[in-house]
């Protein structure tokens, strides 16, 4: 595996698997993938691990970089993590570059002998899937602090309701939104007059004020 700098210089990273053993290996990397699929194995372990023995194979002369950030973002949406179709991957791991060849080293010592620390990789990855999904709920965030807030989407599931209501029914209209920000706009909306509850405790039921 080799890193190419701006000024010219490369350097080895990596020796990757000879040309000649490179189909043997790639055939034996599917077969494991899909065994471990078969059985239920974690998604978010597994991909990893087999993008991390991908690039080690480096079945291609160029651009192996790029083809397993492609096929990370196909395994993780086949496996339902979607994120990669809102938030660019590939841009997450330009910018955190010099740690991505730094962990791919550190991680690859060892690995012809099966000898390797496969945690450096697995903490990267991790990192790197995170920072996607942190993205995101920012996004979201930014989208939702308007028409759409926390706030008005409780107000408009609970203006839907006919009839007595439980806050876990407000729950499952609003996923995302913790219990504790949906009691506090039900007591806003009790202490506005809008609202009034029907009994107390667990099975206590809201209902609207017009409706009393």
């Amino acid at each position: 595996m080799v890193e190419k700098y701006r000024d010219g210089i490369t350097r080895v990273r990596f020796q990757p698997v000879p040309a000649k053993d490179v189909p043997e290996a790639m055939k034996l990397l599917i077969e494991r993938y899909n065994d471990a699929v078969r059985n239920g194995k974690d998604a978010i372990v597994i991909i990893p691990l087999t993008i991390f023995d991908f690039l080690c194979i480096h079945p291609f002369k160029d651009g192996n970089g790029r083809m397993a950030r492609l096929l990370t973002l196909l395994l993780l949406y086949q496996s339902g993590y979607h994120v990669g179709k809102y938030i660019s991957i590939e841009r997450i791991y330009e910018e955190n570059k010099e740690s991505y060849y730094e962990t791919l080293e550190k991680s690859s010592q060892g690995w012809h002998e099966k000898n390797h620390d496969i945690m450096p990789w697995l903490s990267y990855f991790w990192g790197i899937l995170i920072r996607a999904y942190k993205e995101f709920e920012e996004r979201v965030g930014t989208i939702t602090t308007g028409w759409g807030s926390k706030t008005e989407q409780i107000i408009l599931a609970v203006k839907r309701k006919i009839g007595p209501f439980a806050i876990s029914e407000i729950e499952k209209e609003c996923p995302g939104i913790s219990r504790d920000m949906i009691r506090h706009i039900l007591h806003e909306m009790r202490d506005e007059d809008k609202i009034r509850s029907t009994g107390i405790g667990r099975n206590a039921k809201w209902v609207m004020v017009s409706e009393v």
